[in-house]
């Protein structure tokens, strides 16, 4: 009789490891990002490290370092030629955190390779929120002084061949949210108004110099509650 019990004993532990072993192997997958992965794309003479401010405001309110990716270019290049590279990167952040989607955060002269990406490279399909800081989006006749030294200064200009396609149509196309969080005694983006986008939430933030836009923890606050 012991013996018979012992081997209903065993028979049931053998159907619970098995039940317990298909659990294991049917178990969700790891879990996605928890936030839509934020992309920064510097401007001019920028770099990743610009955003280094930001990065760590980011990481205080609960973001991962995988879920923020400061991207850095070539920023002398034709910002279409920008826009081709940050189509790969924006892909590669996407199969890296399994997300679907990614927020889009450009500062100065990054709004014109970004903006570019989603007019023209099908990027609206895989941004959920866009939001240019400090943005050159209509140009500023401070790139006169770089025109003849960089193909994207010289895009940059006001008036621009590149600047005249980007801002015709629509200039926040798709289903993403656009913001433009500009100042109003912003040297480098002449005029200030340049930097607004029709059809965007735009924000002015106050007399913010045009470095300062885009570490200030002021305009850091609004712009995560924006892509919150």
């Amino acid at each position: 009789m012991q013996r018979h019990k012992r081997r209903i004993a065993t028979a049931l532990s053998g159907v619970v490891a098995t039940l317990l072993l298909s659990l294991s192997l049917t178990a969700a997958p790891a879990q996605a990002a928890t936030h839509n992965p934020v992309v920064f794309v510097h401007g001019l003479s920028g770099s990743a490290s610009g955003w280094d401010d930001w990065v760590a405001d980011f990481k205080a309110d609960g973001y991962s370092s995988s879920e923020l990716d400061a991207w850095s270019y070539d920023w002398g290049q034709s910002n279409a030629t920008s826009a081709q590279q940050l189509a790969t990167e924006i892909r590669n952040v996407l199969a890296r955190t399994g997300a679907s989607k990614v927020d889009l955060v450009a500062h100065s002269m990054g709004v014109l390779s970004t903006r570019y990406y989603l007019k023209n490279l099908g990027g609206t399909a895989y941004v959920d929120d866009f939001v240019s800081v400090a943005g050159t989006n209509h140009g500023t006749s401070v790139a006169s002084l770089c025109a003849w030294l960089y193909t994207s200064c010289k895009e940059m200009q006001t008036g621009s061949a590149y600047v005249t396609a980007l801002n015709s149509g629509d200039e926040t196309p798709g289903s993403v949210s656009y913001a433009s969080y500009w100042s109003d005694c912003d040297s480098a983006v002449v005029p200030n108004s340049s930097a607004l986008l029709s059809g965007a939430t735009n924000v002015d933030v106050g007399c913010i110099s045009h470095t300062d836009t885009n570490n200030d923890h002021g305009v850091y606050t609004q712009v995560r509650d924006f892509i919150a």
